[in-house]
Protein backbone atom coordinates (compact mmCIF):
# COMPACT_ATOMS: atom_id res chain seq x y z
CA UNK A 1 0.00 0.00 0.00
CA UNK A 2 0.74 3.68 -0.79
CA UNK A 3 0.17 6.70 1.20
CA UNK A 4 -0.21 10.00 -1.04
CA UNK A 5 -0.22 13.73 -0.09
CA UNK A 6 0.09 16.49 -1.91
CA UNK A 7 2.48 19.30 -1.73
CA UNK A 8 3.57 22.31 -4.14
CA UNK A 9 7.02 23.54 -5.79
CA UNK A 10 7.47 27.06 -7.17
CA UNK A 11 8.88 28.17 -10.24
CA UNK A 12 9.11 31.66 -9.95
CA UNK A 13 5.32 32.90 -9.26
CA UNK A 14 4.15 29.62 -10.47
CA UNK A 15 2.71 27.01 -8.10
CA UNK A 16 3.12 23.25 -9.53
CA UNK A 17 1.60 20.34 -8.24
CA UNK A 18 3.64 17.66 -6.25
CA UNK A 19 2.85 13.92 -5.32
CA UNK A 20 4.16 12.68 -2.13
CA UNK A 21 4.19 8.38 -2.52
CA UNK A 22 5.08 6.74 0.65
CA UNK A 23 5.36 3.19 0.40
CA UNK A 24 6.33 0.64 3.15
CA UNK A 25 8.39 -2.70 2.04
CA UNK A 26 10.15 -5.77 3.14
CA UNK A 27 13.61 -5.55 2.87
CA UNK A 28 16.73 -4.78 4.39
CA UNK A 29 15.80 -0.75 6.59
CA UNK A 30 16.26 1.93 4.31
CA UNK A 31 14.86 5.81 4.05
CA UNK A 32 15.34 6.58 0.98
CA UNK A 33 14.31 10.03 -0.84
CA UNK A 34 13.88 10.13 -4.33
CA UNK A 35 12.53 12.76 -6.92
CA UNK A 36 14.96 15.01 -7.75
CA UNK A 37 15.56 16.15 -4.09
CA UNK A 38 17.96 18.95 -2.91
CA UNK A 39 19.58 19.14 -0.09
CA UNK A 40 17.13 20.64 2.14
CA UNK A 41 14.38 18.11 1.32
CA UNK A 42 17.14 14.56 1.50
CA UNK A 43 17.91 15.95 4.83
CA UNK A 44 14.18 15.81 5.81
CA UNK A 45 14.98 12.30 6.85
CA UNK A 46 16.32 13.53 9.88
CA UNK A 47 13.95 16.18 11.22
CA UNK A 48 10.99 13.65 10.19
CA UNK A 49 12.67 11.10 12.51
CA UNK A 50 13.08 13.48 15.35
CA UNK A 51 9.72 14.79 15.01
CA UNK A 52 8.00 11.26 14.70
CA UNK A 53 10.19 10.19 17.87
CA UNK A 54 9.09 13.20 19.82
CA UNK A 55 5.51 12.03 19.31
CA UNK A 56 6.75 8.10 20.90
CA UNK A 57 7.00 7.15 17.12
CA UNK A 58 9.68 5.10 15.80
CA UNK A 59 9.82 4.28 12.07
CA UNK A 60 9.33 0.84 11.44
CA UNK A 61 12.43 -1.80 10.01
CA UNK A 62 11.35 -1.62 7.14
CA UNK A 63 12.85 -0.53 3.49
CA UNK A 64 10.95 3.19 2.90
CA UNK A 65 10.79 5.35 0.21
CA UNK A 66 9.32 8.63 -0.53
CA UNK A 67 8.80 9.20 -4.46
CA UNK A 68 8.13 12.61 -4.97
CA UNK A 69 6.46 13.00 -8.24
CA UNK A 70 6.93 14.27 -11.47
CA UNK A 71 10.30 12.93 -11.08
CA UNK A 72 11.96 15.56 -13.05
CA UNK A 73 11.21 18.49 -11.26
CA UNK A 74 13.48 19.61 -8.88
CA UNK A 75 12.10 20.13 -5.35
CA UNK A 76 13.89 22.74 -3.13
CA UNK A 77 12.77 23.68 0.19
CA UNK A 78 11.87 22.45 3.64
CA UNK A 79 8.53 23.02 3.32
CA UNK A 80 8.47 19.28 2.26
CA UNK A 81 9.16 18.36 5.51
CA UNK A 82 5.16 17.89 6.90
CA UNK A 83 3.86 16.02 3.86
CA UNK A 84 6.70 13.31 3.82
CA UNK A 85 6.39 13.08 7.75
CA UNK A 86 2.08 12.49 7.03
CA UNK A 87 2.90 9.87 4.09
CA UNK A 88 4.61 8.20 6.65
CA UNK A 89 1.84 8.37 8.96
CA UNK A 90 -0.49 7.35 7.01
CA UNK A 91 1.58 4.64 6.05
CA UNK A 92 1.89 3.51 8.99
CA UNK A 93 -2.02 3.97 9.86
CA UNK A 94 -1.69 6.45 12.04
CA UNK A 95 -3.76 8.84 10.41
CA UNK A 96 -6.04 8.12 7.76
CA UNK A 97 -5.14 7.62 4.13
CA UNK A 98 -7.90 9.03 2.35
CA UNK A 99 -7.70 12.18 4.81
CA UNK A 100 -4.60 12.83 3.68
CA UNK A 101 -5.45 12.09 -0.24
CA UNK A 102 -7.61 15.12 -0.33
CA UNK A 103 -5.38 17.30 1.30
CA UNK A 104 -1.91 19.67 0.57
CA UNK A 105 0.57 20.18 3.17
CA UNK A 106 3.55 22.25 3.42
CA UNK A 107 5.68 23.08 6.66
CA UNK A 108 9.38 22.78 8.32
CA UNK A 109 9.69 20.15 10.94
CA UNK A 110 11.52 21.11 14.41
CA UNK A 111 13.13 18.08 16.22
CA UNK A 112 10.93 18.08 18.70
CA UNK A 113 7.86 18.58 16.57
CA UNK A 114 6.91 21.89 16.01
CA UNK A 115 5.65 23.49 12.85
CA UNK A 116 8.70 26.37 11.37
CA UNK A 117 7.00 28.97 9.10
CA UNK A 118 8.40 28.18 5.17
CA UNK A 119 8.46 30.24 2.36
CA UNK A 120 5.48 30.56 -0.33
CA UNK A 121 2.07 30.07 1.84
CA UNK A 122 -0.28 32.13 0.42
CA UNK A 123 0.65 31.49 -3.25
CA UNK A 124 0.85 27.77 -2.54
CA UNK A 125 -2.80 28.03 -0.23
CA UNK A 126 -4.38 29.89 -3.03
CA UNK A 127 -2.96 27.14 -5.55
CA UNK A 128 -4.66 24.59 -3.57
CA UNK A 129 -8.06 26.46 -3.73
CA UNK A 130 -8.06 26.68 -7.03
CA UNK A 131 -7.90 22.59 -6.98
CA UNK A 132 -10.96 21.78 -5.31
CA UNK A 133 -12.45 20.34 -8.03
CA UNK A 134 -9.88 17.52 -8.14
CA UNK A 135 -10.72 16.41 -4.92
CA UNK A 136 -8.42 18.92 -2.55
CA UNK A 137 -10.44 20.14 0.31
CA UNK A 138 -8.10 20.77 2.86
CA UNK A 139 -4.63 22.85 3.21
CA UNK A 140 -2.18 22.34 5.74
CA UNK A 141 0.45 24.66 7.47
CA UNK A 142 2.52 26.23 10.08
CA UNK A 143 0.45 28.21 12.86
CA UNK A 144 2.95 31.25 12.35
CA UNK A 145 1.26 31.53 8.77
CA UNK A 146 -2.53 30.27 9.24
CA UNK A 147 -3.27 33.85 9.00
CA UNK A 148 -1.77 34.15 5.11
CA UNK A 149 -3.27 30.99 4.55
CA UNK A 150 -6.48 32.09 5.61
CA UNK A 151 -6.85 34.51 2.52
CA UNK A 152 -7.68 31.30 0.09
CA UNK A 153 -11.40 30.99 -0.38
CA UNK A 154 -13.26 27.43 -0.70
CA UNK A 155 -10.90 25.27 1.38
CA UNK A 156 -10.64 24.06 4.82
CA UNK A 157 -7.75 25.52 6.55
CA UNK A 158 -5.62 23.64 9.26
CA UNK A 159 -2.76 25.76 10.76
CA UNK A 160 -1.53 23.27 13.79
CA UNK A 161 1.61 24.32 16.14
CA UNK A 162 2.80 21.09 16.34
CA UNK A 163 3.00 17.47 14.38
CA UNK A 164 1.11 16.22 17.46
CA UNK A 165 -1.55 19.01 17.58
CA UNK A 166 -2.30 17.77 14.30
CA UNK A 167 -2.27 14.11 13.98
CA UNK A 168 -4.55 14.69 16.73
CA UNK A 169 -6.88 16.28 15.10
CA UNK A 170 -6.82 14.17 11.67
CA UNK A 171 -7.68 11.51 13.87
CA UNK A 172 -10.93 13.60 15.85
CA UNK A 173 -8.85 13.49 19.40
CA UNK A 174 -8.05 17.30 19.35
CA UNK A 175 -10.07 19.88 17.09
CA UNK A 176 -7.86 22.73 16.00
CA UNK A 177 -9.49 26.71 15.76
CA UNK A 178 -9.84 26.95 11.77
CA UNK A 179 -7.22 30.63 11.68
CA UNK A 180 -8.68 33.86 10.35
CA UNK A 181 -7.13 36.53 7.76
CA UNK A 182 -4.55 38.34 8.75
CA UNK A 183 -5.00 41.79 8.04
CA UNK A 184 -2.16 44.62 9.16
CA UNK A 185 -4.41 46.90 10.82
CA UNK A 186 -1.82 49.67 11.98
CA UNK A 187 -1.35 52.85 9.99
CA UNK A 188 2.35 53.31 9.02
CA UNK A 189 3.94 56.47 10.04
CA UNK A 190 5.86 58.11 6.95
CA UNK A 191 7.56 61.29 7.43
CA UNK A 192 6.03 64.44 7.07
CA UNK A 193 6.68 66.42 3.34
CA UNK A 194 6.57 69.64 5.92
CA UNK A 195 9.92 68.49 6.98
CA UNK A 196 11.98 69.92 3.44
CA UNK A 197 12.01 73.64 3.42
CA UNK A 198 12.17 75.25 -0.27
CA UNK A 199 12.78 72.58 -3.22
CA UNK A 200 9.57 73.49 -4.77
CA UNK A 201 9.94 72.48 -8.00
CA UNK A 202 11.45 68.58 -6.32
CA UNK A 203 8.20 68.55 -4.34
CA UNK A 204 5.94 69.35 -7.49
CA UNK A 205 8.09 66.27 -9.50
CA UNK A 206 7.45 64.18 -6.76
CA UNK A 207 3.46 64.70 -6.37
CA UNK A 208 3.28 64.07 -10.14
CA UNK A 209 4.92 60.85 -9.63
CA UNK A 210 3.06 59.95 -7.43
CA UNK A 211 -0.45 60.91 -9.08
CA UNK A 212 0.43 59.06 -12.43
CA UNK A 213 3.30 56.28 -11.17
CA UNK A 214 5.87 57.49 -13.53
CA UNK A 215 9.44 57.25 -12.94
CA UNK A 216 11.53 60.04 -11.32
CA UNK A 217 15.27 60.90 -10.89
CA UNK A 218 16.45 63.48 -9.07
CA UNK A 219 19.72 64.99 -9.83
CA UNK A 220 21.50 67.54 -6.81
CA UNK A 221 24.41 67.89 -4.97
CA UNK A 222 24.63 66.29 -1.38
CA UNK A 223 22.65 67.41 1.04
CA UNK A 224 20.50 69.14 -0.96
CA UNK A 225 17.25 66.38 0.48
CA UNK A 226 16.88 64.17 -2.45
CA UNK A 227 17.09 61.10 -0.27
CA UNK A 228 14.34 63.24 2.28
CA UNK A 229 11.89 63.53 -1.06
CA UNK A 230 12.24 59.71 -1.57
CA UNK A 231 11.63 58.84 1.88
CA UNK A 232 8.18 60.81 1.80
CA UNK A 233 6.58 59.84 -1.86
CA UNK A 234 5.30 56.00 0.01
CA UNK A 235 3.34 59.03 2.33
CA UNK A 236 1.27 60.26 -0.59
CA UNK A 237 0.70 57.14 -2.19
CA UNK A 238 -2.52 55.76 -1.66
CA UNK A 239 -2.84 51.90 -0.29
CA UNK A 240 -3.12 49.31 -1.90
CA UNK A 241 -6.84 47.61 -2.54
CA UNK A 242 -7.22 44.22 -1.42
CA UNK A 243 -6.90 42.63 -4.89
CA UNK A 244 -3.35 44.56 -5.21
CA UNK A 245 -2.67 43.53 -1.67
CA UNK A 246 -2.87 39.93 -2.00
CA UNK A 247 -1.04 40.49 -5.61
CA UNK A 248 1.78 42.11 -3.71
CA UNK A 249 1.41 39.44 -0.88
CA UNK A 250 2.65 36.83 -3.01
CA UNK A 251 5.80 37.96 -3.91
CA UNK A 252 6.93 38.84 -0.35
CA UNK A 253 5.30 35.20 0.67
CA UNK A 254 7.56 33.19 -2.23
CA UNK A 255 10.40 35.35 -0.55
CA UNK A 256 9.37 34.52 2.65
CA UNK A 257 9.40 38.43 3.67
CA UNK A 258 5.54 38.00 4.98
CA UNK A 259 6.16 38.76 8.77
CA UNK A 260 3.76 36.36 11.42
CA UNK A 261 1.76 36.05 8.16
CA UNK A 262 0.36 39.19 8.17
CA UNK A 263 -1.12 41.35 4.66
CA UNK A 264 -0.35 44.73 4.66
CA UNK A 265 -2.20 47.76 2.65
CA UNK A 266 0.83 50.08 2.29
CA UNK A 267 2.79 49.79 -0.54
CA UNK A 268 6.59 48.36 -0.69
CA UNK A 269 9.14 50.38 -0.50
CA UNK A 270 12.52 48.65 -1.45
CA UNK A 271 15.84 50.58 -0.82
CA UNK A 272 18.96 48.39 -1.62
CA UNK A 273 22.66 49.73 -1.43
CA UNK A 274 24.33 50.22 -4.88
CA UNK A 275 26.52 47.32 -3.97
CA UNK A 276 23.48 45.22 -5.02
CA UNK A 277 24.14 42.54 -7.60
CA UNK A 278 22.08 42.01 -10.63
CA UNK A 279 20.88 38.79 -8.80
CA UNK A 280 19.48 40.91 -6.04
CA UNK A 281 18.20 43.49 -7.89
CA UNK A 282 16.26 41.46 -10.56
CA UNK A 283 16.22 38.49 -8.85
CA UNK A 284 17.88 35.23 -10.15
CA UNK A 285 20.71 32.77 -7.51
CA UNK A 286 20.80 29.42 -6.95
CA UNK A 287 16.83 29.15 -6.45
CA UNK A 288 16.08 31.91 -8.44
CA UNK A 289 14.42 34.50 -5.78
CA UNK A 290 12.36 37.33 -6.49
CA UNK A 291 14.78 40.27 -6.37
CA UNK A 292 14.40 43.76 -5.13
CA UNK A 293 12.53 45.00 -8.27
CA UNK A 294 9.52 42.47 -7.96
CA UNK A 295 9.25 42.92 -3.89
CA UNK A 296 8.77 46.63 -4.97
CA UNK A 297 5.96 45.42 -6.96
CA UNK A 298 3.21 47.91 -7.08
CA UNK A 299 5.30 49.93 -5.20
CA UNK A 300 8.36 52.37 -4.98
CA UNK A 301 11.98 51.09 -5.88
CA UNK A 302 14.55 53.52 -4.27
CA UNK A 303 18.12 53.62 -5.78
CA UNK A 304 20.22 55.82 -4.30
CA UNK A 305 23.44 56.96 -5.93
CA UNK A 306 22.14 55.88 -9.03
CA UNK A 307 25.86 55.92 -10.32
CA UNK A 308 27.40 53.90 -8.57
CA UNK A 309 25.13 50.73 -9.01
CA UNK A 310 26.62 48.52 -11.34
CA UNK A 311 26.32 49.05 -15.01
CA UNK A 312 25.08 45.43 -15.62
CA UNK A 313 22.56 45.84 -12.75
CA UNK A 314 21.25 48.52 -14.31
CA UNK A 315 20.87 47.66 -17.82
CA UNK A 316 19.09 44.63 -16.46
CA UNK A 317 16.14 46.93 -14.78
CA UNK A 318 15.56 47.80 -18.55
CA UNK A 319 13.35 45.65 -19.48
CA UNK A 320 11.04 44.99 -16.46
CA UNK A 321 10.73 48.63 -16.35
CA UNK A 322 9.24 48.04 -19.66
CA UNK A 323 7.15 44.96 -19.23
CA UNK A 324 6.72 45.27 -15.90
CA UNK A 325 7.77 41.13 -15.37
CA UNK A 326 11.15 40.07 -14.16
CA UNK A 327 12.44 36.94 -16.22
CA UNK A 328 15.30 34.90 -14.97
CA UNK A 329 16.32 32.77 -17.04
CA UNK A 330 18.91 29.83 -16.18
CA UNK A 331 20.19 26.75 -17.27
CA UNK A 332 17.85 25.02 -15.23
CA UNK A 333 15.49 27.35 -14.71
CA UNK A 334 13.38 30.13 -16.23
CA UNK A 335 11.00 32.16 -13.94
CA UNK A 336 8.79 35.37 -13.95
CA UNK A 337 7.78 37.56 -11.27
CA UNK A 338 5.53 40.42 -11.87
CA UNK A 339 7.43 43.80 -11.29
CA UNK A 340 5.41 46.56 -12.17
CA UNK A 341 7.51 49.16 -10.34
CA UNK A 342 7.59 53.01 -9.95
CA UNK A 343 11.42 53.66 -10.10
CA UNK A 344 12.44 56.66 -8.30
CA UNK A 345 16.74 57.20 -7.90
CA UNK A 346 19.06 59.84 -7.18
CA UNK A 347 22.22 60.83 -7.79
CA UNK A 348 24.84 63.74 -7.75
CA UNK A 349 25.67 65.73 -11.31
CA UNK A 350 29.16 64.59 -10.90
CA UNK A 351 31.64 62.35 -8.48
CA UNK A 352 32.43 64.92 -6.41
CA UNK A 353 28.97 66.82 -6.34
CA UNK A 354 29.73 70.06 -6.70
CA UNK A 355 29.06 70.81 -10.67
CA UNK A 356 27.75 74.18 -10.23
CA UNK A 357 29.59 75.72 -7.47
CA UNK A 358 32.91 76.58 -8.28
CA UNK A 359 33.91 77.00 -5.06
CA UNK A 360 33.86 73.41 -4.18
CA UNK A 361 34.25 71.54 -7.88
CA UNK A 362 36.59 69.76 -8.27
CA UNK A 363 39.71 70.37 -10.97
CA UNK A 364 37.65 68.27 -13.44
CA UNK A 365 35.07 69.95 -14.66
CA UNK A 366 32.96 69.60 -16.58
CA UNK A 367 34.91 66.36 -17.55
CA UNK A 368 34.12 64.59 -14.81
CA UNK A 369 30.15 65.43 -14.81
CA UNK A 370 30.24 63.79 -18.19
CA UNK A 371 31.92 60.66 -16.71
CA UNK A 372 30.08 59.89 -14.43
CA UNK A 373 26.51 60.53 -15.72
CA UNK A 374 27.36 59.01 -18.79
CA UNK A 375 27.44 55.77 -16.50
CA UNK A 376 24.07 55.89 -17.10
CA UNK A 377 22.80 54.51 -20.10
CA UNK A 378 20.39 56.48 -22.55
CA UNK A 379 18.26 53.75 -23.09
CA UNK A 380 17.29 53.77 -19.22
CA UNK A 381 17.26 57.69 -19.25
CA UNK A 382 14.69 57.11 -21.61
CA UNK A 383 12.79 54.99 -19.39
CA UNK A 384 12.20 57.74 -16.48
CA UNK A 385 9.68 59.93 -17.20
CA UNK A 386 10.46 63.18 -15.24
CA UNK A 387 14.12 64.48 -14.67
CA UNK A 388 14.56 67.31 -12.33
CA UNK A 389 17.54 69.34 -10.69
CA UNK A 390 17.40 69.38 -7.02
CA UNK A 391 19.65 72.31 -5.86
CA UNK A 392 21.05 72.66 -2.98
CA UNK A 393 18.95 74.50 -0.41
CA UNK A 394 20.11 78.09 0.46
CA UNK A 395 20.25 79.69 4.25
CA UNK A 396 16.90 81.76 3.49
CA UNK A 397 15.04 78.38 2.80
CA UNK A 398 16.25 76.42 6.03
CA UNK A 399 15.62 79.91 8.13
CA UNK A 400 11.77 79.80 7.16
CA UNK A 401 9.41 78.43 9.08
CA UNK A 402 7.90 74.94 7.97
CA UNK A 403 5.67 75.18 4.95
CA UNK A 404 1.71 75.44 5.59
CA UNK A 405 1.25 72.32 2.93
CA UNK A 406 2.35 68.84 4.09
CA UNK A 407 1.89 65.10 3.31
CA UNK A 408 -1.99 65.04 4.10
CA UNK A 409 -3.15 67.48 1.73
CA UNK A 410 -0.26 66.18 -1.26
CA UNK A 411 -1.72 62.64 -0.51
CA UNK A 412 -5.27 64.02 -1.41
CA UNK A 413 -4.56 65.33 -4.36
CA UNK A 414 -2.94 62.82 -5.23
CA UNK A 415 -5.64 60.07 -4.31
CA UNK A 416 -8.53 62.36 -6.47
CA UNK A 417 -6.02 61.85 -9.50
CA UNK A 418 -5.60 58.59 -9.10
CA UNK A 419 -9.38 57.80 -8.45
CA UNK A 420 -10.40 59.71 -11.89
CA UNK A 421 -7.58 57.55 -13.82
CA UNK A 422 -8.94 53.97 -11.89
CA UNK A 423 -12.52 54.98 -13.31
CA UNK A 424 -11.76 56.31 -16.70
CA UNK A 425 -9.46 53.21 -17.29
CA UNK A 426 -12.36 51.22 -15.76
CA UNK A 427 -14.75 52.67 -18.40
CA UNK A 428 -12.61 52.49 -21.56
CA UNK A 429 -10.50 49.47 -21.57
CA UNK A 430 -12.42 45.71 -22.65
CA UNK A 431 -9.75 43.67 -23.00
CA UNK A 432 -7.57 42.09 -20.27
CA UNK A 433 -6.72 43.79 -16.79
CA UNK A 434 -7.16 47.75 -16.79
CA UNK A 435 -4.00 50.06 -16.63
CA UNK A 436 -4.18 51.22 -13.33
CA UNK A 437 -1.87 54.62 -13.69
CA UNK A 438 -1.17 56.82 -16.56
CA UNK A 439 2.16 55.44 -16.69
CA UNK A 440 1.02 52.25 -17.49
CA UNK A 441 -1.22 53.23 -20.46
CA UNK A 442 -0.25 52.63 -23.95
CA UNK A 443 -1.06 52.31 -27.40
CA UNK A 444 -4.74 53.07 -28.77
CA UNK A 445 -5.56 53.70 -24.97
CA UNK A 446 -3.02 56.25 -24.42
CA UNK A 447 -4.15 58.17 -27.34
CA UNK A 448 -7.65 58.30 -26.67
CA UNK A 449 -6.99 59.32 -22.76
CA UNK A 450 -3.81 62.21 -23.55
CA UNK A 451 -4.81 63.26 -26.89
CA UNK A 452 -3.38 66.92 -26.62
CA UNK A 453 -5.69 70.15 -28.53
CA UNK A 454 -4.32 71.44 -31.30
CA UNK A 455 -1.87 73.80 -30.10
CA UNK A 456 -0.34 71.12 -27.64
CA UNK A 457 0.04 68.42 -30.82
CA UNK A 458 2.02 71.28 -32.69
CA UNK A 459 4.43 71.94 -29.80
CA UNK A 460 5.17 67.78 -29.06
CA UNK A 461 5.41 67.71 -32.85
CA UNK A 462 8.16 70.28 -32.98
CA UNK A 463 9.86 68.88 -29.84
CA UNK A 464 10.45 65.83 -30.95
CA UNK A 465 11.52 66.82 -34.38
CA UNK A 466 14.31 69.62 -32.67
CA UNK A 467 14.87 67.28 -29.25
CA UNK A 468 14.87 64.21 -31.28
CA UNK A 469 12.67 62.03 -28.85
CA UNK A 470 12.17 59.10 -29.32
CA UNK A 471 8.81 56.96 -29.44
CA UNK A 472 9.04 55.92 -25.76
CA UNK A 473 9.69 59.87 -25.20
CA UNK A 474 6.87 61.14 -27.16
CA UNK A 475 4.24 58.78 -25.37
CA UNK A 476 6.07 59.21 -21.98
CA UNK A 477 5.09 63.05 -22.24
CA UNK A 478 1.64 61.95 -23.03
CA UNK A 479 1.79 60.32 -20.27
CA UNK A 480 3.21 63.02 -17.53
CA UNK A 481 0.82 65.64 -19.81
CA UNK A 482 -2.29 63.72 -18.85
CA UNK A 483 -1.64 62.75 -15.43
CA UNK A 484 -0.85 67.29 -15.06
CA UNK A 485 -4.53 67.34 -16.76
CA UNK A 486 -5.89 65.16 -13.98
CA UNK A 487 -4.19 66.88 -10.77
CA UNK A 488 -5.37 70.08 -12.30
CA UNK A 489 -8.64 68.88 -12.78
CA UNK A 490 -9.16 69.31 -16.44
CA UNK A 491 -10.81 66.52 -19.14
CA UNK A 492 -8.59 67.15 -22.01
CA UNK A 493 -4.46 67.40 -22.60
CA UNK A 494 -3.58 71.24 -23.30
CA UNK A 495 -0.59 72.93 -24.44
CA UNK A 496 0.53 74.17 -21.19
CA UNK A 497 0.54 70.41 -19.87
CA UNK A 498 2.58 69.36 -22.87
CA UNK A 499 5.01 72.15 -22.41
CA UNK A 500 5.66 71.27 -18.73
CA UNK A 501 6.07 67.82 -19.27
CA UNK A 502 8.57 68.80 -22.00
CA UNK A 503 10.79 69.88 -19.08
CA UNK A 504 10.98 67.02 -17.16
CA UNK A 505 12.63 65.36 -20.45
CA UNK A 506 16.30 64.89 -20.08
CA UNK A 507 17.76 64.93 -23.84
CA UNK A 508 20.32 62.42 -22.70
CA UNK A 509 23.11 61.47 -20.24
CA UNK A 510 25.24 64.63 -19.47
CA UNK A 511 22.79 66.88 -21.90
CA UNK A 512 20.59 68.51 -19.83
CA UNK A 513 17.11 69.25 -19.84
CA UNK A 514 14.15 69.75 -22.33
CA UNK A 515 13.29 73.56 -21.94
CA UNK A 516 10.34 74.23 -24.55
CA UNK A 517 7.63 75.83 -22.79
CA UNK A 518 8.45 79.43 -24.02
CA UNK A 519 8.10 78.53 -27.38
Amino acid sequence: MVARIATVAFQGIDVLDVDVQVQMASGLPAFTIVGLPDKAVSEARERVRGALGAMGLALPAKRITVNLAPADLLKEGSHLDLPIALGLLGAMEVVPRDLLESATAMGELALDGRLSAVAGVLPAAVHASAGRDEGKTLFICPQAQGGEAAWAADIEILAPPTLLALVNHLKGTQVLAPPTPALDSRDPVYPDLRDIKGQESAKRALELAAAGGHNLLMVGPPGAGKSMLAARLPGILPPLDAREALEVSMNHSLAGELEGGVIARHRPFRDPHHSASVPALVGGGLRARPGEISLAHLGVLFLDELPEFQRGALEALRQPLETGRATVARANAHVSYPARVQLVAAMNPCRCGHLDDPALACTRVPRCAQDYQSKISGPLYDRIDLHVDVPAVSAADLSLPPPAEGTAQVAARVAEARAKQRERFDSLHTEGPAPRTNAEADGELLERIAAPDDAGRALLTQAVDRLRLSARGYHRVLRVARTLADLEGAEAVRRLHIAEALTYRRLAPGRGTAMLAGN
